[in-house]
């Protein structure tokens, strides 16, 4: 977990004698240092009795930010109206299809930020999963997208609409959308399990089980979250598109971060969210999302998985190297930057000055493997099968 030099190629050691294999290792995961778990620990006494910071610029900067991402009345109305119409015309096929017959739909279900209330101004949109009891084929989507286009046009013959009120459908590789000038609702298209596997091609079987991924994600969201992981959600989804290395984070990774960062600690209670937006990226620094870090288990998921495994080491190496710099930016005074409010160019790539302390840019540890080595690698592999066949 530690940002050391590190190369890309093959791990483990080659075989040094003939018959002999080097012993295997299992592998431990580390989780990194956390403060506020060893607050109170008696291997990490506190070298001196400093006082808490007072925190009350801060919190109240979170508050405005939030206030700020937060979708406008209108926004939420105009999503609201359109989503209304939307599963009403999927409920009413669920129930009842009649003449319609390209596919049959099992159910219907709310996911993403909308559903779990971390939308953000600018981004009025939101999700449905539509599971279908066949096997979904591109066919049988442009049919479902059509008869809904169709119903939906029919239901509203009877009412006043406005240009910016005028729906489209467009089809997109996890199903279709269906939009207008105010609010866009993302249909995506699942089976149940059983079908998932009759589906010959791959890129759709991934984006099937990516939808069905979405409606655990909202279950354990509904269970285990607050009115707090919501704030931080929305404020860390807002840092991830100013921070390139923040934005390889899937919002279900930011989800769970905030949900660790508020309600994982040793006392049990809740953070307080600028206590937990401290945290976070004390976290990222000391390298939660690091190759041998216990990172994250992604909860939803019948076999352990760490979800910061589906970045690559540069982009680990990034993340961790990123939240390192903000973290001194932060610790001097520097939120405003970090949250958006304050504009400042290549923070992470120059130097800067925080509260009179000068802040240089940090270096990545990660090395890509030069084509010379990737040869030596194939070189070290062709000889390693050469001495096993002979036997």
């Amino acid at each position: 977990m530690v940002r050391g030099n590190i190369r890309g190629g093959r791990t483990g050691a080659r075989v040094g004698m003939r018959g002999t294999f080097p012993k295997k290792t299992s592998f431990i995961p580390r989780h990194p240092f956390d403060l506020n778990v060893i607050e109170h620990s008696v291997h990490f006494p506190r070298v001196a009795s400093n006082p808490a910071p007072d925190d009350t610029a801060l919190l109240n900067t979170l508050t405005k930010r939030n206030q700020d991402l937060t979708p406008t009345d209108k926004e939420q109305q105009a999503l609201n109206n359109l989503l209304n119409k939307v599963t009403t015309v999927l409920d009413n096929l669920v129930v009842a299809p009649g003449d319609f017959d390209k596919c049959q739909l099992e159910e219907v279900r709310q996911v993403g930020s909308y559903k779990k209330g971390t939308m953000r101004t600018g981004k009025n949109i939101a999700d449905v999963v539509v599971i279908f009891k066949t096997i979904p084929t591109k066919e049988s989507i442009e049919a479902l997208s059509k008869k809904v286009e169709e119903l939906l046009k029919e239901s509203m013959k009877t009412e006043v609409i406005s240009k910016t009120e005028m729906i489209t459908v467009q089809i997109t590789e996890k199903g279709f959308d269906i939009f207008n000038w105010q609010a866009r609702v993302c249909i995506l298209i699942a089976t149940v399990p059983p079908n998932i596997r009759k589906v010959e091609n791959p890129e759709m079987q991934k984006h099937l089980v990516n939808s069905l991924s979405a409606i655990r994600h909202i279950r354990f969201f509904e269970e285990n979250s607050n009115s707090s992981v919501k704030v931080l959600i929305r404020i860390l989804r807002d840092i991830a598109t100013r921070f390139e290395a923040f934005s390889v984070m899937n919002p279900w990774m930011i989800e769970l971060l905030a949900n660790f960062a508020i309600l994982s600690n040793s006392n049990r209670q809740a953070l307080s969210i600028n206590q937990a937006f401290r945290r976070v990226f004390q976290l990222l620094a000391s390298g939660l999302f690091l190759p041998g870090s216990s990172g994250l288990l992604d909860p939803c998921e019948n076999v352990p998985v760490r979800v910061h495994t589906c970045l690559t080491l540069e982009q680990q190496d990034n993340l961790c190297m990123t939240a390192q710099t903000l973290l001194r930016v932060l610790k001097h005074g520097g939120y405003k930057v970090i949250l958006g409010i304050d504009k400042k160019e290549n923070l992470i790539a120059e130097m800067s000055v925080f509260d009179g302390v000068v802040i240089s840019p940090l270096k990545l540890a990660y090395e890509p493997q030069t084509d010379a080595e990737k040869q030596n690698e194939d070189d070290d592999m062709d000889t390693d099968n050469l001495e096993d066949s002979m036997e």
